[in-house]
């Protein structure tokens, strides 16, 4: 029986340089970042031993550091590169990331983009 694994970071919010308008250049928004990573739970990850399971951790560290250190005119170009950032270990066989850009749109509470990664090309959750 093959099960999965289930990551979920849930609103990791973070600042970055995001959008090509002058002032949005010019100054740090707000973005939240929702991610979704699955990969295989075999019986050595429930064993409790740490070498064996991913280590959401150091995805995490990866994401904030390449976000608030980064310069973004779009925002499929910065869920792209967390997506990369997601999918960077060879075990993982799904990711979904959804980056939230609160208060772009006047009367919209946020804009936000996903995307997906996907080992099975049948597979599109």
């Amino acid at each position: 029986m093959n099960q999965n694994a289930i990551i979920k970071i849930t609103n990791l919010r973070l600042r970055t340089y995001i959008g090509f308008n002058e002032d949005e250049r010019q100054k740090q928004q707000d973005i939240v970042i929702n991610a979704e990573i699955h990969y295989p739970a075999n019986n050595l990850c429930l064993s409790d031993d740490v070498e064996n399971a991913l280590n959401y951790k150091t995805i995490c560290k990866s994401i904030i550091q390449h976000v608030e250190n980064g310069k973004f005119l779009l925002l499929e170009k910065l869920t792209s590169d967390v997506l990369g950032l997601c999918i960077d270990h060879p075990w993982v066989s799904y990711a979904q990331v959804t980056i939230d850009k609160p208060h772009a749109l006047r009367f919209a509470d946020s804009v936000s983009l996903t995307l997906s990664y996907s080992t099975d090309p049948g597979v599109s959750e």
